[in-house]
């Protein structure tokens, strides 16, 4: 018995000394991860500017990026990459910038704003350098801004043209025996296309047609200025795929032209006036905010309050606008008399009509009391426009998507899909002919279609009315704007739902000038999260990922998401975009 209680002793004292020398591990490795030392720039810096990487609205910190020794993993936001480009202009450690131009992660609205951050840049009469070994036309739009641009010899340009496609489930859920049951206010509003269609109708086509050939357009423009050009010329070549080679795209003068990478390394090393066996001084984004103090610190505060991604009634998730949280958040900033100026980037396809709007009253209530400047992003278009029409001003780029006023609903109905495919029937009481409104299990009667169809209409024209009260425009000239209709920024400007063309850094100083304000410093919101809760979300999606992709697949995993997004907004009227809009 003795010897037992040794042995029970021995392993509670080895299992409290391995507990807490877990602890003090993980006490290291936190404090390792979080330190606040600068890391040192050196001398002769070349600034990497990826465009593989995804720059989202806020800087993206992964968990134990540090402890890998890739602080890479950590992404800064788009608002500071342009402003670090901005800062490495005047900065003596950094001679000149090297973009990786394989392939762009960014939307074209966010590439027109880095591509606008290096084209000043070079007023430095510093080097800017452009390598891919493929390099994509969307990554080729903002490269051409170098210098010079370089392929591998084996490698090649993408010079296609632009394209977008939808998938439709109409004839799935028919195989189902699910009707849709779809209500929507707009002629334009295609959002539902994908549920009571086979193929695109013709308003979609119209609209979807001068977009993508507006976008097209910015890139036949950049090209034609590199290459000394006209957009004819360039757009023919697409049409003709006369770019087999990288060879084809230097004979034209897309590219300047073909090297290895050890060839292009060489050429930055003459640049920096090193010997060739020095290491180049390569300097990442993420490594340059760290080490350099590119935001100024002191004057008045504006606040900056990004809105990116679906909107959704109550408590977000990740990557989502939660109009509990937005309501809360927005009223602080109006109630804190230390922020002079809210600015409000979207980069939102819209969401639920009731939560654009619960987040729209809390926008119109701070307007009043200091000025609200808004900057669109990428996609800031429906729900996303119903927030952004409130703005004393709104700036957009040309590419950025927006527009598309208009409102649906989803309510389906099941009664064939459980009858005859899962043999499940059903059946109960209710104490009035409404009281079961909205029960899938049921096909809607044509009062209830009405009631639906009225309420969507009702939903439409309060936005409509949103529209015209911010922009002080008649709501019959909304009218004729809205129906569901995508827009471009540029032609946004010229219909009056947006006021100039430029960037969130304009979009501040607009604030500025309206609040009267000298000096002042920016506060982002909203404010990121703590360590620990960054890892514990990033870990658990990304367990939930893995294991669904183990277990269907990658294509069926596309699918899903799709499945998923469409039984989120049942039932709840919405103002938003199709439900993926890619553009390649």
């Amino acid at each position: 018995m003795s010897s037992f209680f040794k042995v029970f002793f021995a392993s509670c004292l080895s299992l409290i000394a391995f507990t807490l020398l877990g602890i003090l591990i993980l006490i290291v490795i936190v404090s390792s991860v979080v330190s606040s030392d600068k890391p040192d720039i050196g001398r002769k810096g070349v600034l990497i500017v990826d465009l593989t990487k995804h720059y989202a609205e806020q800087k993206q910190e992964f968990p134990f990026a540090a402890l890998t020794g890739n602080d890479d993993e950590s992404l800064p936001g788009l608002f500071d990459v342009i402003r670090m480009i901005e800062h490495a202009k005047n900065d003596s450690a950094i001679r000149g910038i090297y973009i990786k131009c394989n392939a762009n992660a960014n939307g074209f609205a966010s590439s027109q704003e880095i591509r606008n951050a290096l084209e000043d840049f070079k007023t430095s009469k510093k080097f800017v350098i452009a390598y891919g070994e493929v390099i994509s036309q969307s990554a080729y739009y903002v490269a051409n801004v170098a210098d010079r641009i370089y392929c591998n010899p084996k490698g090649g340009l993408d010079w296609t043209g632009m394209s977008t496609n939808l998938f439709f489930l109409r004839g799935t859920l028919e195989k189902l025996e699910i009707q849709p049951q779809i209500f929507y206010a707009g002629k334009f509003k295609s959002a539902t296309e994908p549920l009571r269609e086979y193929k695109m109708t013709e308003a979609n086509k119209l609209q979807t047609s001068v977009y993508l050939n507006d976008l097209y357009s910015q890139v036949l423009l950049t090209a034609a200025d590199k290459s000394k050009s006209d957009t004819a010329t360039l757009h023919q070549l697409a049409n003709t795929n006369a770019l087999q080679t990288a060879e084809d795209a230097v004979r034209f003068k897309l590219l300047d032209a073909v090297k290895y990478d050890d060839e292009v390394k060489s050429e930055i090393i003459q640049k920096l006036g090193i010997k060739n066996d020095d290491k180049i001084n390569f300097v990442s984004l993420s490594k340059y905010a760290k080490g350099t103090d590119f935001v100024p610190n002191n004057g008045s505060k504006i606040a900056v309050l990004y809105a990116e991604g679906e909107i959704v009634d109550g408590k977000a998730g990740d990557g989502q606008i939660g109009s509990d949280e937005f309501r809360i958040l927005i009223r602080k900033l109006r109630l804190d008399e230390s922020i002079k100026a809210v600015v409000v980037r979207i980069n939102s396809p819209g969401g639920s009509a009731l939560a654009s709007e619960v987040i729209w009253r809390e926008l119109q209530l701070t307007k009043k009391v200091k000025p609200v400047v808004v900057s669109l992003g990428d996609v800031a278009a429906s729900g996303g426009y119903y927030m952004a029409c409130v703005g004393d001003s709104i700036f957009a780029q040309p590419n950025t998507i927006t527009g598309s006023i208009g409102v649906f609903g989803i309510i389906p109905n099941m009664e064939g899909f459980f009858k005859n495919k899962l043999g499940i029937t059903f059946d109960g009481v209710k104490t009035g002919p409404f009281a079961d409104l909205g029960n899938v299990s049921r096909p809607l009667n044509e009062a209830e279609k009405r009631f639906i169809q009225n309420s969507i209409d009702t939903i439409y024209h309060s936005f409509k009315s949103r529209v015209a009260e911010g922009r002080k425009l008649p709501i019959a000239q909304v009218d004729s704007i809205a129906q569901g209709r995508v827009w471009t920024g540029s032609r946004a400007m010229t219909i009056g739902l947006v006021d100039k063309i430029g960037n969130l850094n304009d979009a501040v100083n607009c604030a500025a000038r309206l609040a009267k304000l000298k000096e002042f410093r920016v506060r982002e919101y909203p404010e990121k999260k703590t360590f620990l809760q960054e890892l514990m979300n990033k870990k658990e999606d990304a367990i939930k990922e893995v294991a669904i992709k183990k277990e269907i697949g990658e294509e069926q995993y596309t699918i899903f998401k799709h499945m998923q997004s469409l039984r989120k907004i049942m039932n709840i009227p919405q103002a938003r975009l199709p439900f993926d809009m890619q553009i390649q």
